[in-house]
């Protein structure tokens, strides 16, 4: 027995598929700062980068940096370089970028 879908048909349940897999997506990326391990200074990634808990750059901090998960205020967030630990929103590293 030989079945067959219509292009209309595998559209249709892409579609409907969407919405399932956004949800999906959201509920596995919801760690907050709170749950991450903070980031060692001392950490070989960290090291590389240059990484401070206390920036000496007034306008450079982990906490206006595009890399940056948490809210500007915050005092600890995510972020994009060290995946799963927090960083310090007063920190710095080597690859800030201006938060636009």
């Amino acid at each position: 027995m030989k079945q067959t879908f219509s292009r209309r048909t595998l559209i249709d349940g892409a579609l409907k598929a969407v919405p399932f897999l956004v949800a999906l997506d959201l509920g596995i990326n919801t760690t907050s700062a709170a749950t991450l391990p903070p980031l060692d200074p001392s950490d070989p990634t960290a090291k590389a980068l240059g990484y401070v808990n206390a920036s000496t750059k007034a306008d450079q901090k982990c906490a206006n940096c595009a890399q940056f998960q948490g809210q500007s205020g915050d005092a600890q967030g995510g972020c994009n370089i060290f995946a799963g630990k927090s960083v310090a929103g007063g920190g710095w590293c080597s690859v800030w970028a201006k938060k636009t």
